[in-house]
Order: C-alpha cells, then structure tokens, then sequence
C-alpha cells in the first residue's frame, strides 16, 4: 500500500506547476477507488508527502548553496552558473525547485481537502500534519522566489502571499494542536520574513517553550532512489553525494572558515543517508537576538547569542573517515588542507581530513565562543556576528542564498505555459541586490598562502550583510 500512494504522490506533477490528475489511470491496478476511503490510507499518504518533501530538498539546497558563500562548485556536475550569480530562466535547477514547491503542497492540499476525510481513521494529528507540509511548501514559495503562482498555471502571487499563506496553515495545524512546535516555528520564520517582529517573537519564544530540542528532518531513501536527480523517485541525498560521497572528485568545497562544518551530510551506511532540517529550535533564538538588536539592546542580543552556543553544544558529532576529499581543486597548496591554517586570524576552522578520522557537528555547529561575543562593541558588529552564526548553523540547508537576498526566478518552461507569464516577464529576470552583486566575482574567493598557513577571506558577505540591514534584501527587523 505503501508503494501505491508514492506513486500516487508522483503523478501529482508540477513542473513549473503543471498538473496531471493523480486519478487519471494509467495502470489498471491503479485507482481512486483503491485507496480513497481505505483505512490508514491518510497516513500512508503523509509518508508519501514526507517522500517527496525529501526529493524537493535535493532540488532547493544544491543551487542555494552553490550560489551563496558556502560552497564553490569545482566540477561540472552540478550547476556550472550560480557560482557567478549567473540566474537564468532557462537553468532546468530553477524549474526543479519550482516544481519541488509545487509537489509538496498540492500534496499536502490533496491530503486536507480529499485523502484525510475519506479515511475512517484519520487522525487530528495526520490533519496537523498536512497543514505543516502546506505552510512549509507556502514558505519555500515566498523564502526562495520573488513572485510564484499559487496554483497550477495560475497568477503570480507575491511571496508576501506566499508567507501569509504559510501562516495560515500552521495556525490551522495550531488550532489542532497549540503545542506543536513546529507549526509554532514556522509561523515565526514567515512572521520574520514578513517584517513582523512582535509576531515573530512570539512564535519564537512559543516555539522554545514547546520544544526546547526541536528538530524536524527530511529524511532520504538511498535503498529505493531511481532515476537521477531531476527525478520524481530520486530520494537519494543528492548534496550528500556532492560534499562527500564523491570524494577526490571535489565536487563542492567549503569556504575555508566553514572547513570544520564539512560535511554535515555523510553516507552514514550503503542504506542510510545524513537527513537535512526542516525545522530547529536554534532558528527560534536566531529571531530573537536579531529582534533585540533591532531594538537597540546588545546586552540582551549577546546574551541570547552565548544561549544559542550552549544550545549548538548540545547537539550530536559525527566522527568517520573522510580521507577521501581533497582540499585542492587538483592543485596541491592551492586550499587550506591542515588545522595549522590560521583563517581571518582564528584556529580551528580547518580539519586534518588526511590524518584520520574528523569530527563534524551534524545538526549545529558555530566557530564562535562567549569570549567573541563579549568582545561584541556594536550593533553592526553583533548583527554581522548573528549572521554569521546563522551561516553556520544553517549550512548544507539551503538557508543561506535567501540570508544574502537572493531570489530564484520563474522557470521558463512555466514562463511559457502561464499566460499570466510569458517570456521576458520581470519574474524571469534575476534580481541581486546590488550590495551582493558589487562582489560576486569574489563570494568565494580567498587568499592563501601555504608557506605561512595563513587564509584570508576576500569578502566578509556577514559585514556587508549587515552594512545594508536597512536594505529590503536583508535583515527583516531592520
């Protein structure tokens, strides 16, 4: 039964946002009569939206972390543009991740309005369960995309719309359960997106309560993955491969500062892949110290800070062999490859990879310590310090391009299906803020030198993030 609603799952298709009917038979095994109305089938359709929820991660963190400071791409097998902040209509990545949205949350609506209520033993909790997939899907849609239709082929929504939407949702999983964290999490993400701090706060410090430890993952499926990337049952960890499992191939390599984060994502076994978060409890206090340095109240920001690195402290390691990845782009001394590096002035940001086993944070891991928070004279400078922590923390979950401002544009082959579209619409055409774009050429770039294992990084992207907190792009609460 279980594989009968994954297939179900996948002829839900929403390629820009194109629909096939997911009862239109094609195998004569398959129904609607087969599964509506069956006991259990709600929760057996959950799984199939926690399936696909996985699969549109693998198609959203592989461009977001190509295109921010995170991750450069050393190899043509992933996206050969976004290291340039070259955004096209045309790149089938931004067709993916519009149709990954898509996926989720017509199946999570499919669920609510016709799934659910037929199973005679559907759950208040499978119901709230499908509202967060919603609100999560309405959230990417207005996190990563400036404009983005809220149907199939339907009008360009603005992801004001896209946020407000989410948050009806989780109040709707809310209304089911006042404790759900997550829901409580969400809201608080859109309500910070949106500007809305007194909500946002609320949420956040709502959500702490609930769930001190919360953490929600999306979890992949190597054992029964099929096709490649772009595929509808591909459920493998696709940045998992990218950052580790293809090894001296160099795929993506990590900023030098970031050394010590990498890789979050590991092959665990032959037949379990590193899940990635959906939600955790760390972005709850990430609102906050951002909401007090809006305020004007360091002391309170610092201290929410220093809480959050006794947070990340609690969170699991990893240890395993990860000999196999070079840090040289085939060009030995040319990348920072041993802890004697000294990056920005500061030790410990790069692992001895060839020396034996490393240890990695899996969940959160941060460089900074109370000692650099206290020494924190500023407003700017805390606030650089926060998105830096966010850097970290969120690294490997496509977190970070959307912290930078940058915003993924309609995919052409939804351009050219939605009338309300069409070619040359302004929502095909990228949109860098200016600060961003002034040093692009530069994101990822560092200067080395192997005699004196010393690094410099070229651009601080947390300074200039925060030189421009007043901008639109950035820095909701500003």
């Amino acid at each position: 039964m279980k594989k009968l609603i994954y297939i179900l799952v996948s002829l839900v298709v929403l390629g820009g946002c194109q629909t096939i009917d997911p009862f239109e038979v094609v195998n004569p095994n398959l129904s609607e009569e087969a599964v509506l109305g069956q006991p259990n089938s709600s929760q057996i359709w959950l799984n199939g939206i926690e399936r696909q929820t996985a699969i549109a991660m693998n198609w959203l963190t592989i461009p977001c972390e190509i295109a921010s400071d995170n991750y450069v791409n050393l190899q043509t097998f992933y996206n050969q543009f976004l290291d340039d902040l070259d955004i096209q209509f045309q790149d089938n990545d931004m067709n993916l991740a519009h149709r990954g949205i898509g996926r989720v949350r017509a199946s999570a609506l499919y669920g609510l309005s016709t799934m659910g209520p037929q199973d005679p033993n559907y759950s208040e909790e499978t119901e709230a369960a499908y509202n967060l997939y919603a609100g999560l899907a309405y959230l990417w849609g207005g996190m990563y995309f400036r404009e983005l239709p809220g149907e199939p082929t339907g009008a360009l929504l603005p992801r004001e719309d896209h946020f407000n939407a989410a948050i009806s949702y989780f109040t709707a999983a809310l209304d089911i359960d006042a404790s759900n964290a997550a829901a409580l999490l969400g809201r608080a993400r859109a309500h910070y997106r949106l500007g809305n701090k007194a909500q946002a706060v609320a949420d956040a410090n709502a959500a702490i309560a609930a769930d001190p430890a919360l953490l929600v993952n999306a979890n992949f499926d190597p054992v029964n993955a099929a096709g490649n990337r772009s595929g509808f049952n591909y459920t493998k960890n696709d940045l998992q491969l990218a950052i580790q499992e293809r090894g001296n191939f160099d795929d993506l390599q990590p900023l030098p500062r970031l050394d010590f984060l990498d890789p979050k994502l590991y092959s665990i076994s032959a037949t379990e892949d590193s899940p990635i978060a959906l939600m955790k409890i760390e972005e709850a206090h990430l609102i906050l110290a951002e909401a007090q340095l809006s305020d004007g109240d360091l002391p309170a920001a610092q201290q929410t800070m220093k809480n959050i690195i006794a947070l990340v402290a609690t969170r699991p390691t990893a240890t395993f062999d990860d000999s196999t990845e070079d840090r040289f782009e085939r060009d030995p001394g040319s990348r920072p490859d041993t802890s004697a590096v000294v990056v920005d002035g500061k030790t410990g940001l790069v692992l001895d990879r060839k020396d034996g086993p490393v240890t990695v944070p899996t969940v959160s891991g941060t460089s900074l310590t109370d000692a650099d928070i206290d020494a924190l004279n500023t407003a700017e400078e805390a606030l650089a310090a926060l998105y830096l922590m966010r850097q970290e923390i969120f690294i490997a979950e496509g977190r970070r391009s959307v912290d930078m401002g940058l915003t993924w544009v309609i995919s052409e082959i939804e351009a050219l299906q939605n009338d309300n579209i069409g070619e040359g619409h302004p929502s095909t055409l990228p949109d860098i803020p200016p600060f961003i774009d002034a040093v692009k050429a530069d994101i990822d770039a560092f200067d080395y030198d192997p005699d004196a294992l010393t690094c410099t990084i070229t651009v601080d992207i947390n300074a200039i993030i925060a030189a421009n907190a007043t901008s639109d792009y950035v820095c909701p609460f500003h």
